[in-house]
């Protein structure tokens, strides 16, 4: 049709991403563009400071999907992520390779789950879940592919001992990552809120970044004796740093990052002061 019928314009949607990517990417290479829509963005909620940090328990716990944004209570919202992991969650990769028992992936996310803000070692995942390293990777890039994760690297330019063997691995969305571990428990009585505070705070970002078309590029830092940051953003030439402290003040800017990239800027991002970090660039 996009041959024959000049002038014609077609849409096409639908939640199988990695179907929609395969099936009409490499035919329409150069007249095709594609949109990703994600769960739904703080950006997009149009909240001011107070209604936004009033709702942020919420949506650290349960998650921006839309049909939990819609759901009325916290049982809704619970059944809804329940409905969503064990049904559309995994759909692609399963029909992909002819599976139906949807266990060990479901086991690599759970890892994957207590991981975040972590390196990651392909070989202990393997041997954790008694698979091949390969095997692994595979399902890491195809979750990438089904928008369950998205994978930072890590960033290297001037240290020899700068880290940046394998990627760390985050969540699209806090309420999937959390009904995985079958823990929705509230913000105040969980050991976790580091994690879901940065996981949160980095896939909004990432969420904004693109739905502005902004060119940047996203990833962690740290060194072999443990120095880190936890997100550097590269923009027009120009390098930030992040760090996310649910409850705790700004710490000092790690030495050997100070002393590498001495006009970086590192700010940490806390709850006085996300609402900028995740609807603006």
């Amino acid at each position: 049709m996009v041959d024959t019928i000049p002038g014609l314009m077609i849409f096409i949607t639908g939640s199988s991403a990695l179907e929609l990517s395969e099936r009409t990417g490499e035919p329409l290479t150069g007249r095709s563009n594609f949109f990703y829509l994600f769960p739904i963005a703080q950006a997009e909620l149009s909240q001011d400071f107070l209604e936004a940090k009033k709702t942020l328990h919420d949506k650290l716990i349960y998650g921006l999907y839309p049909q939990v944004v819609n759901a009325g209570t916290q049982t809704d919202k619970n059944n809804v992520l329940t409905s969503i992991k064990n049904g559309y969650l995994l759909k692609d990769i399963l029909v992909l390779d002819n599976q139906k028992d949807s266990v060990f992936i479901l086991n690599l996310l759970r890892l994957i789950a207590f991981q975040i803000g972590n390196d990651i070692s392909y070989n202990e995942l393997a041997s954790t879940l008694n698979v091949n390293k390969k095997t692994v990777q595979r399902y890491l890039y195809l979750l990438e592919k089904a928008f369950v994760l998205f994978s930072l690297p890590g960033f290297s330019r001037n240290l020899r001992k700068e880290y940046s063997k394998t990627p760390r691995y985050y969540f699209w969305d806090n309420g999937i990552r959390n009904i995985l571990i079958n823990n929705l428990n509230p913000v105040n009585s969980r050991e976790d809120i580091g994690k879901i505070w940065e996981n949160f705070c980095i896939s909004e970002r990432l969420k904004i970044s693109y739905y502005q078309r902004q060119v940047a590029a996203h990833y962690f830092w740290r060194t072999y004796d443990q120095q880190e940051i936890d997100l550097i953003e590269e923009k027009g030439g120009k390098i930030s740093g992040f760090e996310f402290k649910w409850a705790k003040p700004g710490g000092k800017i790690p030495a050997a990052f100070a002393k590498a990239y001495p006009n970086t800027e590192v700010n940490t991002i806390n709850q006085d002061n996300f609402l900028n970090f995740v609807t603006a660039l």
